[in-house]
C-alpha cells in the first residue's frame, strides 16, 4: 500500500508539469491555425493559381473579325463559324447509343467512334472542323460528356475574285496575311480576350464576355470591274499564250485602285492548299520587271518640264548612238532622219529616247525618275510592296551606257503599280495621287473615310498636257489596236526584253508587253495598266493594246462614261446655264 501511494505522489507531483506542456502544444498548435489562416498573400496567391490551374483552363476568344466590302457595299470577306467536337470517355453512359448517334450526324464509322467513346483517355478529339448544322445536332443531344468549341473562320464570297487583293486570314490566331487582311489586321481583328474555363465536368459554363469586334473596312475595289478585268486576264492569257499578267485600273484623281487584278490566281479561300508561296504573293506590287518603251513617256516629260526640249524640238535619228561602250539602235533598226519630240513617242524611237536623256545630263534626268516614283514604294496600303530597282551615277555598278538603255526602259526594274502611278500622274495634270486600296473604315462611331494623299508634283499641267497630246497622236498614228471609237485615248505600248546574267533572252516568248492608257484624254476618268509575259506574239501593240481596248469598251458602261461629243457637249451646256444663272 506505501508503493502506491509513492507511486500515486510522484504522479500528482509531475502532473503539473505535464498540464503545462499540453497547454503550451495547445498555443502552440493555435498559433499555427491562425498563422495557416492569416498567412502572407503571396503565399496565398500562389496557393490560389494552383488550385484554378487544377481547376479552370484559359480559352482565349478571337474577337469577331471585321468584314471586307467592295465600294459598293458588296461583301468580299465575312465570318463565318465551325465547330470542334470533344469527348469525355469517363463520362459516357452509353458508349454504344452515342456512337450510334454521332456516327450519324458526323458520317463517321461507328465502331470507330465507339472505340473512342470506351477509351482510357481523360478527353479525346472526335472531329475538327465540323459546319454549324452538325454542332446544333450534337448540341441537341444534351451530352454531358461531349464538348463543342467554336472555330472561327474566315469566308470569302467572291471566290479567287481579287484573291492576291483581299489577302487571307492563318485560322491559328486569326492572323491576316498578304493583301489587305495582312496590311490592316490590327484594324480587322479586333481584341482577344481571355476567359477562364472550369475543368470540373459538372460546373455549368459561364457566358462568354463581350469581346471586342473588329472594324468593318469598304474597299476601293469595284467588284464587277475587279470580274470584267480577271475575266478579260484570263482570255488574254489564253489568247496570247502568256505565261503571268497584271492589269491595274486605277481613277487618277483620287488614287482609287478600281480593279487589281494577275495571273495566275488563288482562291482565299483554299490557299492552304497552294504548293508554291509565290503564288500567293500579288505580282502587281512585288514583281519587278523591265517596263520598256512606256519610259520613254516618262523621259520627253521630265525633258520638257526641265526646258531641255520643247514640242518643236528635232534630232537627226541615224539610226546608231554609240553611249559608254555599247551601240543603241531602233527596235526595227531603222534611221528616221530629222524627227520631233512627238515621234520618239509615236514610232517609239530608242536612240530618240537617249539622245534626250543625254540632253537632260543625268543629274536632271534621274532626279525627275526619283519625282515619277521609280525606285520606291508606292506607298500603296497593301502587304510587302517591292521598291524597284534605278541604278544612278555614284552606284558601283553604273556606267554612262545606262543613261541612255535607262532612257527606254532597260537597265531599270520597275513594278506595275509604279508604272501606272507614274502615268497616273500626267492624267491628274502632273499630280501624284498616292495609289489606295480602302476607301473607309466603319468604326461603332460612325464612318472614317480616307482622304487622297497627294504625293508631290510631278510636272506642270502645261508639261502634262503636251505630253498627254502626244500620247493621243501615239495612239492614233502608231496604235490603232488601242482606239476606241467615240472616245479620245491617250496611251503607250511597251515591249520589253528579259534580261539574263549577262544579256537578254532571244527566241520565242521572250518578251514582257505591256500597254498603259487613260481616258477620256482631255477629263480622264480611269487610267489601265495591261501587262502580259512572255506571249507567243512578241509586240506590245499586238499583244497589250488590244486587252486594253477590250477593257475600255467595258469600262465607259460600268463607269458611265459619255463619249467625247455627248460629254463635252453636255459640259458646254452646264457652262452656258452656270453664267445665265449667275
Amino acid at each position: 500500500m506505501q508503493g502506491y501511494s509513492q507511486q500515486r505522489a510522484t504522479i500528482q507531483s509531475r502532473l503539473p508539469f505535464v498540464v503545462a506542456f499540453l497547454m503550451l502544444l495547445a498555443g502552440f498548435l493555435l498559433v499555427q491555425l491562425a498563422n495557416f489562416q492569416f498567412y502572407p498573400r503571396e503565399v496565398a496567391q500562389e496557393l490560389e493559381l494552383r488550385g484554378d490551374a487544377n481547376a479552370n483552363s484559359i480559352r482565349r476568344i478571337p474577337a469577331e473579325r471585321g468584314l471586307i466590302y467592295d465600294r459598293d457595299g458588296e461583301p468580299l470577306a465575312f465570318n463565318a463559324l465551325q465547330y470542334g467536337v470533344g469527348v469525355s470517355p469517363n463520362l459516357v453512359s452509353d458508349p454504344r447509343r452515342l456512337a450510334t448517334e454521332l456516327a450519324l450526324i458526323l458520317e463517321r464509322d461507328e465502331f470507330e467512334l465507339y472505340q473512342i467513346l470506351t477509351s482510357d483517355e481523360n478527353w479525346v478529339l472526335v472531329d475538327r472542323p465540323i459546319q454549324a448544322e452538325q454542332g446544333q445536332a450534337i448540341a441537341d443531344l444534351d451530352e454531358i460528356s461531349v464538348t463543342i468549341d467554336p472555330i472561327p473562320r474566315r469566308f470569302y464570297p467572291q471566290g479567287s475574285l481579287a484573291g492576291h487583293t483581299i489577302g487571307f486570314v492563318i485560322e491559328e490566331g486569326l492572323q491576316g496575311s498578304m493583301g489587305v487582311e495582312g496590311s490592316y489586321n490590327d484594324t480587322l481583328a479586333g481584341r482577344i480576350l481571355d476567359q477562364t474555363v472550369s475543368n470540373i465536368p459538372f460546373d455549368l459554363p459561364e457566358e462568354a464576355p463581350t469581346e471586342q469586334r473588329g472594324q468593318d473596312i469598304v474597299l476601293t475595289i469595284d467588284r464587277d470591274i475587279q470580274f470584267w478585268v480577271e475575266t478579260e486576264l484570263f482570255l488574254a492569257i489564253n489568247q496570247t499564250g502568256s505565261t503571268r499578267g497584271s492589269i491595274i485600273v486605277m481613277d487618277p484623281r483620287s488614287g482609287d485602285i478600281l480593279a487589281m487584278a494577275s495571273y495566275p490566281e488563288f482562291d482565299p479561300n483554299n490557299f492552304i492548299d497552294i504548293e508554291d508561296p509565290d503564288l500567293l504573293r500579288n505580282p502587281a506590287i512585288t514583281d519587278i520587271y523591265e517596263p520598256g518603251s512606256v519610259m520613254k513617256v516618262l523621259t520627253v516629260a521630265s525633258a520638257i518640264e526641265k526646258g531641255t526640249i520643247s514640242p518643236d524640238w528635232t534630232y537627226n535619228d541615224q539610226g546608231t548612238l554609240e553611249l559608254g561602250g555599247i551601240v543603241i539602235e531602233n527596235w526595227d533598226n531603222n534611221a528616221y532622219g530629222v524627227v520631233d519630240a512627238s515621234q520618239i513617242l509615236i514610232r517609239s524611237l530608242n536612240i530618240g529616247a537617249s539622245t534626250v536623256a543625254l540632253e537632260m545630263g543625268t543629274d536632271d534626268f534621274y532626279s525627275m525618275m526619283r519625282s515619277f516614283g521609280l525606285g520606291q514604294q508606292t506607298g500603296v496600303d497593301l502587304y510587302n510592296e517591292e521598291s524597284g530597282i534605278i541604278k544612278v551615277p555614284g552606284d558601283s555598278d553604273w556606267s554612262e551606257s545606262d543613261l541612255g538603255t535607262n532612257s527606254f526602259g532597260q537597265g531599270v526594274s520597275v513594278t506595275p503599280l509604279q508604272m501606272i502611278t507614274a502615268f497616273a500622274a500626267i492624267a491628274n495634270d502632273g499630280i501624284m495621287r498616292q495609289p489606295r486600296m480602302v476607301k473607309q473604315i466603319i468604326t461603332d462611331d460612325g464612318v472614317q473615310e480616307a482622304q487622297p494623299i497627294t504625293i508631290r508634283r510631278v510636272i506642270s499641267e502645261q508639261t502634262a498636257n503636251l505630253i498627254t497630246d502626244m500620247m493621243v497622236r501615239t495612239v492614233n498614228e502608231g496604235v490603232p489596236q488601242a482606239i476606241l471609237p467615240g472616245y479620245t485615248i491617250a496611251g503607250k505600248t511597251g515591249t520589253a526584253e528579259i534580261p539574263t546574267a549577262i544579256s537578254y533572252e532571244q527566241g520565242p516568248n521572250s518578251s514582257i508587253t505591256s500597254f498603259i492608257g487613260f481616258l477620256p484624254a482631255d477629263d480622264p476618268e480611269v487610267v489601265v495598266m495591261v501587262k502580259l509575259d512572255r506571249p507567243d506574239d512578241y509586240w506590245g501593240s499586238e499583244v497589250a493594246a488590244p486587252v486594253f481596248k477590250r477593257l475600255a469598251d467595258r469600262l465607259v458602261i460600268l463607269l458611265e462614261i459619255p463619249v467625247d461629243e455627248v460629254r463635252r457637249g453636255l459640259a458646254s451646256n452646264e457652262a452656258i446655264t452656270e453664267t445665265t444663272s449667275g
